[in-house]
């Protein structure tokens, strides 16, 4: 059965092609699908496929309008030699009931990949299928990971330009290296004097500035995202949690129908919502846990039904997760709402005007599925280092936030079913913070030199994606305020 695309803000379906291309509605919505599709395979049978052929079975039941031809193409150049290991997503066991799904085996050593390795391939196909003749600029705002995972899935692809805006002060010494080192005639990387939730907010003000959308236009571009806001994104994040279920049975960890439980360090709810999708489907999962760090507003918002951005803006160790703003958000509470865009349009307008909204008592069972708790500082640190002395593994400053977190549920609900965790970001990416937690000091070395004593204390070779970055020259030395940030787009196209 064929699915199309409803904004969550309106009423025009769209197909799936149409809304990887446009990224976000232009009434402000974000795209969800009109049903979800069951996961009509069995899950032995799943279990004796390899990631793209999971991936293959997830994907199709989403993308309707792509041929099986298409997909395929995609699929095949998206997970290849690229991925540093044999499995695209490989499970790491550390206690009986725990595995670490290790989803930063990609280009740039962060979960991102996964999605923005395929995304570039969906959307220049779907510009085909829609006689698209314009360049496609992707705007993208990140916290981290997202801008240069995204650089690096576009860099050089025909008929595109990729912008990337990211928090100057906001993000770690390696993620900044590495979008700041990226080639590519297509690419552009500028700093903005505030954080991400000003990025983001400036970017999504251009997708719905038409003024700006026509100037662009008569000039031959055309705006998409890459951001998670794009179902693009979404759809193929789905599928490793799949892929993770599955693989547990092929390992005998687990039978066809037992229930687990999947945990996720959440800041824009982009990979969280994609394991949702996946339990929709009708993959068997108990509760989704909700990890944040001391930016704790969804952790705030399933404790209480209230969302309220209105606080203090926090710097932590896991930068990719300082968000108070989590727009993907939108898209569960459109369902809670009973998809009706009318009364998440109302929510929405509460956001923007007075900072907070809050979900009806009666709503509020509709997020049962979720568990919400957070790491401090801290205790993130606590879980780097316990985790390192009990079993001999390093995990990053995201993942630990999920471990910790992981740790309160189990103490507080006894409930001790399979988990998968979702190991978001290799420990290079944040190298500083990690043998601080270890090694319990403060770290004075230069990041590089730090990264050959990780890579010594943990055991694990340093990364290609590293390696390339120690002696790349700076090709990207942008910086503006959000402000600007419009302006420096028509500059950067020409239009100015």
């Amino acid at each position: 059965m064929e699915i199309l695309y409803n904004s969550t803000r309106g009423t025009e379906k769209v197909t799936a092609s149409q809304a990887v291309l446009m990224g976000l509605s232009p009434d402000g919505g974000l795209f969800v699908p009109d049903h979800i599709p069951a996961l009509d395979i069995s899950l032995e049978e799943l279990s004796r496929m390899t990631y793209q052929q999971v991936a293959y079975e997830v994907m199709s039941r989403y993308l309707t309008d792509y041929t099986e031809e298409e997909l395929k193409n995609c699929i095949e150049k998206a997970y290849d030699a690229k991925f540093d290991t044999g499995v695209i997503a490989p499970l790491h066991q550390t206690d009986d009931h725990t595995w670490f799904l290790e989803l930063f085996h990609g280009a740039t050593i962060a979960f991102k990949d996964m999605a923005l390795s395929i995304l570039p391939h969906l959307l220049t196909t779907a510009a085909r299928k829609n006689n698209v003749t314009n360049d496609i600029v992707i705007l993208t705002a990140t916290s981290g990971d997202t801008g240069k995972a995204a650089l690096a899935g576009f860099a050089d692809v025909p008929g595109t330009k990729i912008i990337v805006f990211y928090p100057k002060y906001g993000v770690s010494a390696i993620q900044e290296k590495q979008m700041v080192t990226q080639k590519g005639d297509n690419t552009y990387v500028v700093g903005i004097t505030g954080n991400f939730d000003d990025a983001q907010t400036a970017v999504k003000k251009m997708f719905n500035d038409r003024d700006l959308e026509n100037t662009i236009r008569k000039a031959g571009h055309q705006f998409s995202s890459a951001n998670s806001i794009n179902i693009g994104r979404l759809v193929p994040q789905v599928a490793y949690y799949v892929y993770a279920y599955v693989s547990l049975i092929r390992e005998g960890k687990i039978q066809a129908g037992e229930k687990i439980n999947i945990v996720v360090p959440t800041g824009n709810f982009g990979n969280i919502l994609a394991a949702f999708y996946a339990k929709l489907m009708g993959l068997p999962v108990a509760r989704l846990i909700c990890a944040s760090n001391e930016n704790k507003v969804l952790f705030d918002f399933f404790r209480t039904g209230m969302y309220d951005r209105r606080r203090e803006f926090v710097l932590t160790s896991s930068p990719s997760m300082d968000i108070l703003i989590s727009s993907n958000l939108e898209r569960l509470i459109y369902r809670v709402c009973g998809n009706d865009p009318q009364a998440l349009s109302v929510l929405m307008k509460k956001l923007t005007s007075e900072g907070m909204y809050s979900l009806p008592e009666e709503k509020r069972v509709e997020l049962s599925d979720f568990y919400g708790n957070y790491c401090s500082e801290e205790e993130t640190a606590g879980t780097i280092r316990r985790i390192y002395d009990s079993y001999g593994y390093v995990i990053d400053t995201h993942t630990a936030v999920a471990a910790g977190v992981y740790e309160k549920y189990c103490r507080e609900t006894e409930d001790l079913r399979p988990a998968v965790i979702a190991s978001t970001a290799s420990p290079y990416k944040f190298t500083r913070s990690v043998l601080a937690a270890i090694e319990g000091r403060e770290e004075e070395e230069d990041d590089f030199t730090l990264i050959d004593r990780l890579s010594s204390v943990s055991g694990v070779p340093v990364p290609r994606a590293v390696e390339e970055i120690r002696t790349a020259p700076v090709l990207h030395d942008r910086v503006v305020s959000p402000e600007d940030m419009p302006k420096t787009v028509l500059s950067i196209l020409g239009c100015a």
